[in-house]
C-alpha cells in the first residue's frame, strides 16, 4: 500500500497538536477529532481506517477493534497502554505501540509542585486571600531540607525525582523490582523494601504503572503502615492507591495530606451522562461520589491528570507518534507493547 492509501484516525487532538500532526504526515489520509474516540462516536470514515491513534482516557476494547476492520496498527500517545485490550490487538494482528519516553523531567516537576503545594499550603494560603483574608494562622508549612523522600518505582521518572529530592537536601529511599546499585551510589539514595520505605519516609511518591500487580498497591494495610503525618503523592495512575483506604488513612491522621494528578475514576468525574450509560453503573457512581469527597478536604490537592502536560512534552508525544507510525510503515514498528499475530504490512 502507498502511504496515501493509509487512513488514520487521531482522537483527542488539540487544535495545535493537530496542526503539528498534519504537517508531519502529508501523505497518508488523515483525520483528526477533538473528541475522545467512544463506541457510539465511531463514524464510517473511522471505520474504514489502518491506523488509530488515541489517548489515555480512551478505552480500545475487542468491541471497539471489531468495528473496525482495516485496523493494523493503535498508537496511543501516552505511556500508559492499560486502557488497550492488548489480548484482542494480538489476536486480530494488530500491532499497539506507545510513546515510551516523553515527560519523565514533566512528570517529575509536576511531583514537586504537588509536594510543594502541601509542604507549604500554597493552595490553602491561595484560597485564603482569595476571599481577602490574609492571616498566616493555620498555614504553616514544613521544610523539604532534612526530610526523607520515598520513592516507589525509581524508573525514568522516580530518577528524576530523586535528583531533584537531593537538589533540596532531602534524605531519599526507594523501592523498584529492578534495582540498579550503580545509579543508587551515583545519585545518593537508598534501596530498601517497600514495608520499609513506608514506615520511613516522610513524604511517599508513586511512579509505577498500573499493572495487576500494583493495583491497589497503597491498600488499607500498606497506609496503615505510614510514619503518622506523612504525605501521599500519586502522579502515576488511579488505580495503584485504593480510595476508600486513602480516605481511611486521612481520616485517621495517618496521612497529613495527599497531592494527587490522577484518581480512580476520573474518566467520570465530569462526564456524568456517560456514566449512567455505563455499565455497572452503580458501581461506577460510588467511586464518583468517593471521588469527591475526597477532592472537597483541605488537605488534599488535585490536579486532572497534567503532571505529562508542557508545551516540551507534547511536542516529543506528538514526535515519537509519528515516528510509531513511520516505522510501522516501513515494516520496521517501534515502541511495539503486544504481541500481534502479524506485523506484516
Amino acid at each position: 500500500m502507498s502511504p496515501k492509501t493509509w487512513r488514520a484516525a487521531f482522537y483527542s487532538v488539540e487544535p495545535e497538536a493537530r496542526e503539528y500532526l498534519a504537517s508531519r504526515l502529508e501523505d497518508l489520509d488523515t483525520r483528526f477529532y477533538s473528541e475522545p474516540l467512544e463506541p457510539s462516536r465511531i463514524d464510517e470514515w473511522t471505520v474504514g481506517s489502518h491506523i488509530l491513534s488515541v489517548f489515555i482516557k480512551e478505552p480500545i476494547t475487542d468491541e471497539v477493534m471489531a468495528r473496525l476492520p482495516n485496523l493494523r496498527l493503535i498508537t496511543t500517545r501516552s505511556t500508559g497502554y492499560d486502557h488497550i485490550d492488548l489480548e484482542a490487538a494480538d489476536r486480530r494482528g494488530i500491532t499497539v505501540c506507545n510513546v515510551p519516553h516523553y515527560g519523565e523531567n514533566t512528570v517529575a516537576e509536576h511531583t514537586f509542585a504537588l509536594i510543594l503545594a502541601l509542604s507549604r499550603r500554597v493552595h490553602e494560603a491561595w484560597v485564603r486571600t482569595q476571599r481577602g483574608d490574609f492571616s498566616i494562622q493555620g498555614l504553616r508549612g514544613f521544610d523539604l531540607y532534612g526530610k526523607t523522600l520515598g520513592v516507589v518505582g525509581a524508573g525514568s521518572i522516580g530518577l528524576h525525582v530523586i535528583r531533584i529530592a537531593r537538589g533540596f537536601g532531602m534524605h531519599v529511599l526507594a523501592y523498584d523490582v529492578h534495582p540498579n546499585q550503580l545509579l543508587a551510589d551515583v545519585l545518593g539514595f537508598t534501596y530498601v523494601s517497600l514495608d520499609d520505605l513506608l514506615t520511613q519516609s516522610d513524604i511517599v511518591t508513586l511512579h509505577v504503572p498500573l499493572l495487576p500487580s500494583t493495583h491497589h498497591l497503597m491498600n488499607r494495610e500498606r497506609l496503615s503502615r505510614l510514619k503518622r503525618g506523612a504525605v501521599l503523592i500519586n502522579t502515576s495512575r488511579g488505580g495503584v492507591v485504593d480510595t476508600d483506604a486513602l480516605l481511611w488513612a486521612l481520616d485517621e491522621g495517618i496521612l497529613a495530606g495527599a497531592g494527587l494528578d490522577v484518581v480512580e475514576g476520573e474518566e467520570w468525574i465530569t462526564e456524568e451522562q456517560e456514566l449512567l450509560k455505563a455499565p455497572a453503573a452503580e458501581e461506577k457512581l460510588r467511586m464518583a461520589v468517593r471521588v469527591h469527597l475526597l477532592l472537597q478536604r483541605d488537605n488534599v490537592v488535585f490536579t486532572p491528570h497534567i503532571a505529562f502536560n508542557s508545551k516540551e512534552a507534547l511536542e516529543r508525544i506528538l514526535d515519537t507518534t509519528v515516528a510509531n507510525i513511520r516505522a510501522f510503515l516501513k515494516g520496521t514498528p517501534q515502541n511495539v507493547v503486544n504481541h500481534p499475530a502479524t506485523h506484516e504490512n
